[in-house]
């Protein structure tokens, strides 16, 4: 069994990890930051002061088991959204309904497996007693406008698992018998915000996603809390950059993460939205120096297709360099890119199935990156702007059984 560890977000690695999943011999662990703090991830994030399970869910719904019985109605499950207008009581209505046992469809979804029914009772509690403390004690209430059942569920595996992440986490990819596993980066409750080039602050991960500008960000920080807007746009850009300096944090690796990555065979690094979804995983103290040290380990690095508004105008080496430097920010020793990456995939098709489509440009500064580079056609041509996920996969363990035998 060859052992892979991911790192990627929601659905940057969406064409790739389906594609791992199906080949035979392959024990696969995504690692996933929780920073999401968007729509109804961010209520639950407010009301329960967790991390955000959004990307978590979305790449455990790639791992569901096609094969079960009840495949369509866990899909449904983990895709169901409460409607925007929705009445709060109704909400209730349905959850105590489930939860009491007076029917046994959650959210008008049917689920035949006894264990999955029981254990979702128990998380719907748990959430359902623990929205009503919250809501007394801080005389508001929580808004159910599109929000994800399976988000009200992990607030409830949360605080059945003593309010750790990952024991939750753990937990669901128990019940639903996932295919590969999901791990959070860290288990620390901390706020992403970024400074742009310009000292304009995104103060939010739902900013940094959300306000687009052609504006390169200069750096991410980890807090404990929000920074109250209104009072920090008063201060100086330097100013600014002094206070997210000194109070950013430095969040440890959470210890199924640092297990995945001494045991990994292969450890890949996704394409994906880079500020938002992948760099805050860099940033997280201990993961470099364990990738460093597993020696055995092959390690892929893989940049995006096409740009986005998180990178404007970034070239290939612009998405290297941009992944050493922040896997170098957050541990005492620096690290040699070779001791990071073996090996690194760049795109070189242009379909230009779009207009407005901007491809990711292979340019003459990675002559200068000290790993070797494989410069192919990995786009898919049957969904444009996307890796092709079952070439990607071929070439990662080609490479990786050439290297064996070296």
């Amino acid at each position: 069994m060859i052992n892979v560890v991911i790192l990627n977000g929601g659905r940057g690695a969406s064409s790739m990890i389906p594609c791992l999943l199906g080949t035979q011999g392959l024990n696969v662990t995504s690692v996933v930051n929780a920073y999401d703090d968007g729509k109804s991830t961010g209520e639950i994030r407010k009301f329960f002061g967790m991390l955000g399970p959004s990307d978590i869910r979305k790449v455990q719904e790639l791992m569901l088991p096609v094969d079960d019985n009840d495949y369509k109605n866990n899909l449904n499950l983990f895709q169901y959204r409460f409607s925007k207008n929705i009445h709060r009581n109704k909400v209730f209505s349905k959850l105590h309904s489930f939860a009491s046992g007076k029917t046994d469809d959650l959210v008008g979804i049917s689920l035949k497996n006894k264990k999955v029914k029981e254990t979702l009772k128990i998380f719907i509690n748990e959430f359902l007693s623990g929205l009503e403390i919250i809501e007394y004690a801080e005389d508001r209430f929580f808004d159910f406008s599109d929000c994800s059942i399976m988000n009200c569920i992990y607030a409830g595996a949360f605080l059945a698992c003593n309010r750790n992440i990952e024991q939750a986490t753990i937990a669901i990819d128990r019940l639903f018998k996932l295919r590969g596993t999901v791990l959070p980066t860290s288990i620390e409750n901390k706020k992403l915000v970024a400074q742009r080039e310009n000292g304009k602050i995104l103060y939010s991960e739902a900013e940094i996603v959300e306000l687009r500008s052609n504006v390169r960000i200069d750096r991410l920080y980890l807090l404990d809390k929000n920074l109250k807007k209104d009072n920090f746009e008063n201060l100086s850009n330097d100013d600014k950059s002094r206070y997210l300096e000194k109070h950013n944090c430095y969040v440890r690796i959470s210890s199924g993460v640092k297990l995945a990555l001494q045991q990994a065979d292969i450890i890949i690094y996704s394409s994906g939205t880079q500020h938002s979804s992948l760099y805050p995983t860099y940033i997280t103290t201990g993961l470099s120096q364990v990738i460093a040290d597993n020696h055995s380990a092959y390690k892929v690095f893989i940049t995006n297709i096409g740009a986005d508004y998180e990178t404007p105008r970034y070239k290939a080496s612009d998405y290297i360099y941009g992944a050493y430097r922040y896997l170098n920010l957050s541990d005492k020793r620096s690290y040699d890119m070779n001791e990071l990456f073996d090996v690194v995939l760049i795109n070189n098709s242009t379909m230009k199935a779009k207009a407005d489509e901007t491809y990711v440009e292979c340019d003459d500064k990675i002559n200068n990156i000290s790993v070797p580079i494989i410069i192919d056609d990995f786009e898919s041509h049957s969904n444009p702007g996307k890796h092709n996920g079952d070439k990607v996969v071929e070439t990662i363990l080609n490479l990786y059984s050439n290297n064996l035998s070296l």
